[in-house]
């Protein structure tokens, strides 16, 4: 027979495989390079025949359970496949499988023969036809349904009724309907009409009419030439909201206590409403465990209270399609009570019960009634279990499965537990459930037992068959159900009994079996299996199908792989009967499969492993008998994307600057991505970063940067990854939750817990405090402990009202400051020191300031802390005076002049006085001394430089702490005629009490005064005598703008100024110079110069050394400070000695004016033919055609203006003598052949005039030779 199963889904390569262990083989079905016929595997189970892995063998089931019928169906097997190889055949016909079968039935036992005929039945799988729209809407098809309305169809009776019905076919179908199993004209019904293109009816009644009157069962009918199809039989409703019936009610007296049932007996709607209980005033009725609606509607209460007397209650019902609540009138409750105070206090009463009266009792049930009851639920649906109980006090529910536990993943309690709600039930949450009311009075228990039955399902619904002409098929309809459901099969909407017989269609209760199907035997088949709680209908058709072989994907296609990896190509066909496919490479004959090629039932051929010689052009060839079709693919084979140099993990501490590198090798035919994933997200480069080709660098590295970092290097067919991780060293997080124990009065301890040390280790912790008194908001460090502690005890001041901090060290940095502890006051006490840095110092001549740094909140040790200032004159025994301040100084008035004093500061609070404190000296204000130094003597040292000596003034006349001596001095004029001289004033300090001292840095061959005075605290003292004196003279300055200029190869000038200060008369200057070239000196000479001298030249010897000079300027004392300068560097050695070799000929001088006056001459020509003809004629001369952008006139002749006739504008002189090139386009040689131009010896240009070249290639010739005359006369020499 031929395999029927579909092929061509692109891209998938399917094996079919038995179960088992190893039978991966199994039904691999007909192989494409060889005789395509299908191996047995034998392998025996209850119902079922699957073929094995070798048809050589039986399995080893079969071997143990029937060993001689499985060598014989072997032997029929192996027999079989010789006269097929034999006959060369492509697949197993009619008769030869009938062969088969009385092969099997003359040396088999029944069962072997019907196992047989099951498995080549298997076989018999359906075409599937390719999505491809050309090939489906060319393809004949019988009608499928594809869409329909819901079997129980409620419609709103306000709109138009609508029920639909489509279906697909080739050709299109046609529809009808039937109502109540009854022809439906629908012609006849004005108010119904059928929609275009489409069997959905649409029932109007915009113009009037009932829609009760449509009610009933409607089934569609599609139908074409090749079969029926139909839909489910759809019962129409239409929706009903019937009014509640009018009632009134009497109010409805209960005792307190008593449980109450409030029935709601909504009118019947189509659906069923929607139930709620409210007050007439539109308030929800608040639910509990004590008061609830049960599923019925019904209002429940476990017990009533007096409070439930304070409202109505009202049952509502909401209709779905109709959008409208009717309420029911409301009922009023009168509650009798023992207790008729409507306390609210006691409604959070613990037992409000026996605080009002109420009797307890024990639980009983309200719903459902009694101690059992039974419940049937269909498979798939909800299943929901109620029980609501009464008792004092209010009854909890428990609920319980009888043999088991509750289903956990499907179970949940609702409405307080009073109810349990199972979804999608199935055949084993059948059984026995109970609920367990109980108080603390006692329990009582109801029991459930639940049936589940089912409606039909599917267990294996029909399809849709496809085949081949000759083929053969089935149709299964199998399902299951609670009662079992039976089965009916028709045919185009008919019985299956009344249809016309048709010998090659064989029904087995669910299945119908095909046999050599031919183009007559295409129908709709439907299935219908139906039992007491419903019904499933499914149309499934057979069509049969004669298709030449179609290939379904794009031509010549251009596949492109990745070298050693896996592919696969795909050729994905067509055709009824199945073809054969084959796979050519280059058009060889020969076909692949085996070794590294494998070929797919689908026509995929995979290359298992893909090498540079597998690239190629590769052909797929599908054959049936119907003809055959062909397409090929090109492969190209590329270098694979490898990362030869990966990123690396790092550690960087943040701020740092880090760089990970990637380097990738690919296939240059590729374009290659590098991208950058962190945590495997797409990384966003923002500005700290930068990626560039082979790397990733992040500048500032932050906390948010650590992760793992992949690099992914892509192509169109490739891609490698490599990944690294970078880890930020950061500042350690804050720590956190700070807590307080072991409170003492001079201690306390902290425990906190560590924040995230970000990657580094936590060094240390700095505790600060805080307090409240003397400077609110400021923090000071307490103490430091260890990285490796988080709870110290710390040492605490009294009466201070602490709040502490705690910050993280590590090698990074610190942390953020903790949140703030709770606050701690210590209690007080009196302090423990008193005042630091104690000073008395006067600030006027009669006063004494005393102050002192004033004690922080750690050290004042209770409130009102203030100081005890005493004071009494040094060594008079006097009694102390004392004071008491709050600030940090104290004056004392009215003291004699620069008095020594003793002085004490002691801290008090109001807990007591500090320690004595220690007794500090201090003095009274200063007063201006009242002598001044005399015998005032001066000594000239030298030039610069005098010795003072004086007479010490007596103490007494100091007036207070004597500092220094001070020299006050001015310069006077200098000894030089006509030189200003500043006269500021200077001064010379001599500390301490000394007799005498030296002034230096002094101006020689000057006038100069001086006076001296005493210095103390308060200021100088009167001046003494003045006194005068002149400074020797001294050696000068430096000469000012020392300049040496070269104006020729042969001489140097030298130029400078007068010194700047002359220390005395000049008598000249001095100029000492040597040659030098490179490190080797020469011979130093010496030069001496008048004072009014400023120029002086030097011949050079030779010219190629340099000079360095030494100028200075004297007096009568000797030399003073030198300006020193070097010469120029000289020019080009070259240059130099052609100067002067050949530019101080004679011969060559003549030449030179020879060649000039021939320049002339051509010049002159020049301008003379140009003067005659203003236009030369050259198009038909030129070698290039003319540009666009070249000046033209219409005759073809160039007009050259005055600037084109200065060759020499441009050019500079070298200093070898060459002439180079400048870009100005003003030369000669831009008109020139090629830029050769010559001069003939009469000095006729040689060449014809060209078109000016462009200025990149000027540009490119800026570095060679100028080939214009001047350059041709310079290159002579």
């Amino acid at each position: 027979m031929r395999r029927l199963a579909a092929r061509g889904a692109a891209g998938d390569a399917r094996e079919v495989a038995a179960p088992g262990a190893d039978i991966w083989d199994c039904a691999r079905g007909w192989s494409p390079s060889s005789s395509r016929l299908t191996d047995l595997c034998a392998l025996w189970q209850p119902g079922v025949f699957l073929p094995s892995a070798d048809g050589s063998r039986a399995s080893a089931g079969v071997g143990k359970s029937r060993p001689n019928e499985a060598e014989k169906l072997s032997t029929v097997w192996k027999a079989h496949i010789e006269r097929h190889k034999a006959s060369g055949a492509r697949g197993l016909g009619s008769g030869e499988q009938g062969l088969v079968l009385r092969m099997a039935r003359q040396q088999a036992p029944p069962w072997v023969h019907i196992a047989l005929i099951l498995f080549l039945l298997s076989l018999g799988g359906a075409i599937e036809i390719p999505m491809d729209p050309s090939i489906q809407n060319e393809l004949t098809q019988p009608p499928t349904i594809t869409k329909q309305s819901v079997k129980d169809h409620i419609v709103d009776p306000r709109d138009n009724i609508l029920i639909e019905c489509e279906a697909k076919g080739n050709p299109a179908p046609s529809f009808h309907w039937t109502r109540n199993s009854r022809f439906f004209n629908i012609a006849k019904d004005p108010r119904v009409s059928m929609r275009r293109r489409s069997g959905t009816l649409v029932i109007d009644f915009r113009s009037g009419g009932r829609p009760e009157e449509y009610e009933g069962e409607y089934q569609c009918f599609a139908r074409n030439k090749f079969g029926t199809a139909l839909s489910n039989r759809i019962r129409l409703q239409v929706s009903k909201s019937p009014l509640w019936p009018k009632e009134n009610l009497d109010p409805v007296v209960v005792q307190e206590g008593a449980p109450l049932t409030l029935q709601c007996n909504p009118p019947p709607g189509l659906p069923s409403p929607v139930i709620f209980w409210m007050s007439s005033s539109m308030e929800p009725i608040t639910q509990d465990k004590r008061v609830s609606q049960g599923h019925n509607g019904d209002l429940y209460f476990s017990n009533v209270m007096l409070q439930d007397m304070q409202t109505d209650y009202s049952c509502n019902a909401r209709f779905h399609f109709t959008h409208t609540i009717q309420q029911k009138n409301p009922f009023t409750l009168k509650v009798l009570t023992n207790n008729p105070y409507n306390d609210s206090s006691l409604r959070n009463h613990p037992d409000i019960y026996s605080a009002r009266g109420v009797a307890e009792r024990t639980p009983s049930f309200m719903y459902p009634q009694g101690t059992s009851s039974s419940q049937m639920v269909l498979r798939g649906m909800d299943l929901l279990l109620e029980c609501i109980a009464s008792g004092v006090p209010t009854p909890d529910i428990a609920w319980y499965k009888k043999g088991g536990d509750l289903p956990s993943n499907k179970a949940k309690f609702e409405n307080f537990n009073k109810a349990l709600r199972i979804t999608n039930v199935s055949e084993e949450d059948s059984g026995e459930y109970f609920c367990l009311a109980s108080n603390k009075m006692g329990s009582i228990r109801h029991t459930i037992s639940v049936r589940v039955k089912a409606a039909p399902y599917w267990l294996d619904e029909p399809k849709n068959l496809i085949l081949a002409p000759g083929e053969d098929g089935r149709l299964v309809c199998r399902a299951n159900g609670n009662p079992k459901p039976t089965v009916q099969w028709m045919v185009n909407g008919e019985p299956l009994q009344s249809a016309p017989p048709n010998p090659n269609r064989e029904v087995a209760g669910d299945t119908i079996i095909f046999r050599d199907t031919q183009i007559s035997s295409r129908a709709v088949y439907q299935c219908n299996t139906s039992n007491e709680h419903g019904y499933l209908l499914a149309n499934a058709f057979v069509s049969v199908l004669d298709v030449p072989p179609r290939m379904l994907s794009a031509r010549n296609q251009l596949i492109r792989v990745i070298l050693y990896n896996r592919t696969r190509l795909d050729c994905p066909f067509f055709g009824s009967p199945i073809p054969t496919l084959r796979w050519f490479k280059n058009g060889q004959g020969s076909n692949l499969d085996g070794g590294n090629y494998h070929v797919y039932e689908n026509g995929s051929l995979e290359i298992k492993m893909i090498r540079k010689e597998d690239q190629g052009i590769y052909t797929c060839v599908a054959t049936n008998i119907l003809g055959k079709a062909e397409n090929q693919v090109r492969l190209e084979v590329k270098d694979p994307t490898r990362i030869y140099r990966m990123p690396e993990d790092q550690v960087a501490k943040r701020g740092t600057t880090v760089q990970l590198e990637c380097r990738v090798k690919h296939d240059p035919s590729l374009k290659l991505t590098v991208s950058w994933l962190k945590d495997d997200e797409p990384l966003y480069i923002g500005n700290r970063m930068k990626k560039e080709d082979d790397s990733l660098t992040i500048f500032g590295v932050a906390e948010r940067d650590q992760g793992s970092y992949t690099c992914m290097a892509s192509t169109e067919l490739d891609q490698d990854l490599a990944k690294a991780y970078l880890t930020v060293l950061g500042r350690p997080d804050r720590p956190r939750d700070l807590e307080l124990t072991d409170l003492a009065e001079r201690s306390v301890r902290l425990t906190w817990i560590p924040g995230d040390d970000n990657n580094s280790p936590i060094t240390d912790y700095v505790v600060q405090f805080e307090e409240d008194q003397f400077q609110p908001g400021v923090w000071h460090d307490h103490s430091r402990f260890p990285g490796s502690v988080n709870s110290a005890v710390l040492h605490l001041s009294p009466y201070v009202n602490y709040q502490f901090r705690v910050i993280a060290v590590n090698e990074v940095g610190s942390s953020h400051p903790s949140l703030p502890s709770e606050r701690y006051r210590t209690s007080g006490a009196p302090p423990e020191s008193n005042p630091s840095d104690v000073k008395g110092e006067g600030t006027r001549k009669n006063n004494m300031e005393i102050t002192w740094t004033p004690m922080n909140a750690t050290s004042a040790f209770g409130p009102n802390l203030r100081y005890i200032v005493k004071w009494r004159r040094r060594e008079t025994r006097e009694t102390w005076n004392n004071v008491t301040v709050w600030g940090s100084r104290y004056v004392v008035g009215q003291t004699p002049v620069y008095v020594p004093y003793e002085i004490r500061v002691q801290a008090e609070n109001d807990f007591g006085k500090g320690p004595e404190p220690d007794t500090i000296i201090g003095y009274s204000g200063e007063d201006y001394p009242r002598a001044a130094p005399t015998e005032v003597k001066i000594r000239v040292l030298n030039s610069t430089a005098i010795s003072l000596q004086w007479n010490r003034v007596y103490s007494d006349t100091v007036q207070g702490q004597l500092r220094e001596y001070r020299a006050y001095y001015w310069r006077e004029s200098s000894l030089l005629k006509n030189l200003w001289v500043s006269q500021k004033r200077q001064q010379a300090s001599f500390p301490g009490d000394r007799p005498r001292g030296v002034v230096a840095r002094l101006f020689p061959y000057s006038n100069y005064k001086l006076e001296m005075v005493v210095v103390n605290g308060r200021g100088d003292g009167p001046r003494s005598e003045t006194k005068e004196f002149t400074t020797p003279e001294g050696v000068p300055s430096a000469p000012r703008r020392f300049r040496v200029r070269q104006p020729n190869l042969e001489t140097i000038n030298l130029e400078w100024d007068h010194p700047e200060h002359p220390n005395g008369i000049l008598i000249g200057y001095i100029l000492r110079y040597v040659p030098f070239n490179g490190t080797k000196l020469g011979k130093q000479m010496v030069e001496n110069f008048s004072p009014n001298q400023t120029k002086f030249s030097v011949q050079r010897a030779d010219p190629v050394s340099r000079y360095r000079f030494s100028l200075s300027a004297r007096t009568q004392v000797g030399s003073g400070e030198a300006a020193t300068e070097e010469s120029p560097a000289p020019p080009n050695e070259a240059y130099t000695n052609n100067q002067a070799d050949i530019a101080t000929q004679g011969w060559f001088i003549g030449l030179m004016c020879a060649i000039a006056l021939l320049v002339l001459i051509l010049l002159i020509v020049c301008f003379i033919k140009r003067s005659r003809g203003g236009k030369y004629p050259v198009r038909e001369k030129k070698d290039v055609p003319l540009g666009p952008e070249d000046p033209k006139e219409e005759d073809g002749s160039f007009d050259y203006s005055d600037e084109d006739n200065k060759p020499l504008q441009g050019s500079q002189t070298s200093l070898d003598g060459t002439i180079k090139q400048q870009e100005s386009d003003d030369s000669l040689v831009d008109y020139g052949e090629g830029g050769e131009g010559q001069f003939n010896e009469d000095g006729s240009f040689i060449g014809q005039y060209t078109v000016k070249k462009d200025k990149e290639e000027t540009e490119g010739n800026e570095s060679s030779e100028a080939t214009s005359p001047v350059n041709a006369i310079y290159s002579l020499a």
